[in-house]
């Protein structure tokens, strides 16, 4: 296990700071908008409430490809490398095509929401930039799950702050106008994501086509349906896993809002904190899943599980110490976030549920990863939906309402919720790598 921690780590910081640069995007584009009033942020609300589930569901499809390329990697079947990778850009851009079909689905569907009239009459354009946004999205998180499965890591992480630093200054240029450019406002703002986002995939995409390092990966594949049918059957579990995460997410804070304003404010308080927090745990299972298709995929079945218990004491460990933040200084993080003394007491009353929750997040998160490695996606995705919709949810909504808790005692059903998923992995995975030739590659029988 002491071996396994420079690996993960090596792993799971470009990762993790992947993930800091695509949150990035999103506080630039509110800082930038919150100037020209309540309208445009509150379109950048929606939008993202909307967005951000059907992002969770192209990245889960896609992750499946990680994996994949991470088991080919440490089997040493290099040839097989970019096979995956050209097949998976087609997934790619086919997941991302579903992904903008969605939101213009979702769009028609808005004013029957009870939705601000004012709101959605300003963001149209927005909403389909966001939309078309979905398209590279998915290619650049193929070439990103493909650099970090063969231990470049921070190849992506660099593509990833590539488009940061392209949609910074665009944003000042298109919301505010200037050099002949009109003032766009918030559809300055979806133009200049959507530009950053196709840079960044261009970038990535040259990187491939012309570096030397990477003259394996771009050798010429025929187009495999099969492989590409294979690979999405492989991540639709997970993308449905991640949009019925982020959907019981959305859900839960509607159940908030029926508290009232204040339960509302204290609920971003919590969201702006633990969005942080939470991106350490994600990063340490994308690097669990990939170290565990490697290992996989070399036939070093014993290395499995030491792999696994390495990434859970790392992510509890930082869980623990967010666990113990927030249940003593809650109080006084929330006050950094408003001078509002009643949304800070609720607040404080919502971090201590949120840091009891922390510790099996981290258990959940990292099992997830793990069993991923394993090409093994169905069942922990059944486990988790059982977790959120089954237990959580439910009762959530019993503690805060019919017992009189209020709406602190929402996350606490997630509590509940995610000790159930997060065991039950843990016996999932006993359960798979106790069984020794399961998972292993052979040379003609491909990917389990």
């Amino acid at each position: 296990m002491r071996a396994e921690v420079k690996p993960l780590a090596g792993l799971a910081v470009p990762i993790i700071l992947g993930y800091a640069a695509t949150m990035l995007m999103g506080i630039t584009d509110s800082i930038m908008l919150a100037p020209l009033g309540s309208v445009p942020l509150a379109a950048v609300g929606l939008t993202n409430a909307v967005s951000n589930v059907i992002f969770s569901a192209v990245w889960g499809v896609l992750t499946a490809l990680g994996v994949r390329i991470g088991m080919a990697w440490g089997a040493g079947e290099g040839r097989r490398i970019p096979h995956i990778l050209r097949n998976g850009l087609i997934l790619g851009g086919m997941a991302g095509a579903a992904g903008a079909a969605a939101m213009g689905v979702i769009w028609f569907l808005l004013p029957f929401m009870g939705q601000p009239a004012e709101v959605i009459e300003a963001m149209p354009l927005y909403w389909a930039l966001v939309a078309a946004y979905m398209l590279p999205f998915g290619f650049l998180t193929v070439f990103k799950s493909a650099f970090e499965a063969v231990d470049r890591p921070w190849l992506g992480t660099i593509f990833a702050f590539s488009a940061v630093a392209v949609n910074v200054p665009l944003n000042w240029w298109l919301i505010w106008g200037g050099l002949g450019v009109p003032p766009l406002g918030l559809t300055g703002a979806g133009l200049a994501s959507l530009i950053a986002e196709i840079v960044a995939f261009l970038v990535a995409l040259g990187y491939w086509a012309w570096a030397p390092s990477m003259r394996r990966l771009r050798l010429p594949r025929r187009i495999d349906w099969r492989e590409i049918a294979s690979a999405g059957r492989e991540g639709m579990p997970l993308g449905l896993l991640y949009t019925a995460e982020a959907g019981a997410m959305t859900v839960a804070t509607v159940m908030i809002g029926t508290f009232g304003t204040v339960a509302l404010a204290a609920n971003q308080v919590i969201w702006a904190v633990s969005g942080v927090t939470y991106m350490i745990p994600l990063g340490i299972a994308g690097a669990v899943a990939i170290r565990i298709a490697q290992e996989n995929g070399a036939g070093n079945m014993q290395a499995l599980r030491p792999i696994a218990w390495t990434a859970l004491v790392l992510a509890l460990g930082w869980q623990g110490m967010m666990a113990l933040v927030m249940a003593f200084g809650g109080r006084t993080i929330a006050q950094w976030i408003t001078s509002d003394e009643v949304v800070v007491a609720l607040a404080a009353q919502m971090f201590l549920a949120v840091a009891a929750l922390q510790i099996f997040e981290g258990l959940q998160s990292t099992m997830l990863g793990s069993l991923r490695g394993l090409s093994d996606t169905a069942w922990p995705a059944v486990v988790s939906l059982i977790g959120y919709w089954a237990i959580s949810l439910p009762v959530g909504w019993w503690l805060a309402g019919p017992m009189g808790f209020g709406p602190a005692a929402i996350w606490a059903g997630f509590v509940a919720g995610l000790a159930f998923a997060g065991i039950a992995l843990v016996f999932r995975l006993l359960a798979v790598t106790g069984e020794e030739d399961r998972y292993q590659i052979g040379p003609t029988t491909g990917f389990a």
